[in-house]
């Protein structure tokens, strides 16, 4: 097995990813999040997992591992940040620098949103792994078979020589559809609200640990928005809105933000999946049932916590803890676990000596082709 690290783990979709592979066991986490912290040792147990500020966990008590993986928080470096160069969050790379040289894997992997890598920090931390050899890049998660246009920034260091990034598993003619991972769900949710269970971890009691189904709830729009809800067809916003159903913002502002109140499509990959899906104004997290016409059958809600997170590709088998907003930030931050598992797979031929080109084809889904011995 090969030992690993997950830094700023949160709900554990970069560890969900990599064990899922096979082959890899965690032997440390961090997440200072209590209820990401939770929803990590729900699902791969709370001994390893430290609910700390990682900056408070001493250099005597990181362990050797094979691989450390994570990403550290981007609101400094996000199109939807302040873009403020001087926001300490965009500092706690150093942090996960440190838990590199106190373990000394022979593989990193950090992912973070693309600006990153034209960051002044990216160009540092270059300067400072030099033992390892970098290869950097942006991977659009649909090419991964995550059903969702997310494009994320993958960073690997390398002390086992120059490993590149993954190459697509899915084709485009084969991304996977908001169709193939929500079809089949109830249409209305049955409640509004999640189970009232509570849980203990880290000596804490919380709210949860919650089965996948128990996140399939609604909300209770008003009558203005459910007017609005209607009007959006399948790929559409809010400039398919009448003006008097338009706020003052939106009518004032014609250009840009094209894809709030944005509905979904059944036969694409969904836009990038944040921590507010629940909020159609915030972009297209409307549900893509949607038919023209005065009887056509339409699905007037915006997705659930259950469809955010197979959108993000989770298993229904993985368990939630926290409240709706608590779970729905961590869906959101998560890396999608079958990005990760494309990563995982790449990584472990690297890692073990084996050949990576005996498991190209593997990562296809195809068989490899050998020819006769010359």
């Amino acid at each position: 097995m090969l030992s690993m690290i997950d830094l700023f783990a949160g709900c554990g979709g970069m560890t969900s990813g990599f064990v899922a592979a096979g082959g890899y066991a965690p032997v440390m986490a961090v997440e200072w999040d209590l209820h990401a912290a939770a929803t990590y040792a729900a699902n791969f147990g709370e001994g390893h997992m430290r609910w700390s500020d990682i900056a408070s966990i001493p250099d005597e008590e990181i362990p050797e591992a094979d691989v450390i993986v994570g990403g550290p928080p981007c609101q400094g470096f996000s199109n939807l940040g302040s873009r403020d160069v001087d926001d300490p969050r965009n500092s706690l790379w150093r942090e996960y620098l440190r838990f590199v040289r106190r373990a000394e894997p022979a593989v990193f992997v950090i992912e973070n949103v693309d600006r990153f890598l034209s960051s002044t920090e990216f160009a540092l931390l270059q300067a400072e792994t030099e033992d390892y050899e970098l290869s950097a890049g942006v991977l659009l998660a649909a090419d991964f078979g995550v059903p969702q246009r997310r494009r994320r920034a993958i960073v690997i260091g390398s002390r086992v020589g120059r490993i590149p990034l993954p190459s697509p598993t899915h084709p485009r003619e084969r991304w996977h559809t908001v169709g193939d991972v929500l079809r089949g769900l109830p249409e209305k949710p049955l409640t509004t609200a999640l189970p009232a269970s509570v849980v203990e971890f880290f000596g804490r009691e919380l709210p949860g640990a919650f089965a996948s189904a128990d996140l399939h709830i609604g909300r209770t729009p008003t009558a203005l928005s459910l007017e609005r809800y209607r009007h959006v067809p399948p790929g559409g916003g809010r400039f398919d809105l009448p003006d008097e159903l338009l706020p003052r913002c939106w009518r004032e502002k014609k250009t840009g933000t094209t894809d709030v109140m944005g509905r979904m499509r059944w036969d694409a990959p969904s836009l990038t999946i944040r921590t507010e899906f629940y909020k159609p104004e915030k972009g297209r997290y409307l549900h893509p049932q949607w038919e023209p016409g005065l009887s056509g059958h339409r699905v007037d809600r915006p997705i659930t916590h259950l469809e955010a997170a197979r959108l993000q590709s989770f298993p229904d088998s993985f368990e939630w803890c926290g409240s709706k907003v608590e779970v729905a930030r961590q869906i959101g931050n998560a890396v999608p676990p079958s990005l990760a598992r494309a990563i995982a797979e790449h990584l472990k031929p690297y890692l073990t000596g084996e050949s990576p080109a005996d498991r190209s084809c593997d990562l296809c889904r195809r068989p490899r082709i050998v020819g006769p011995p010359r």
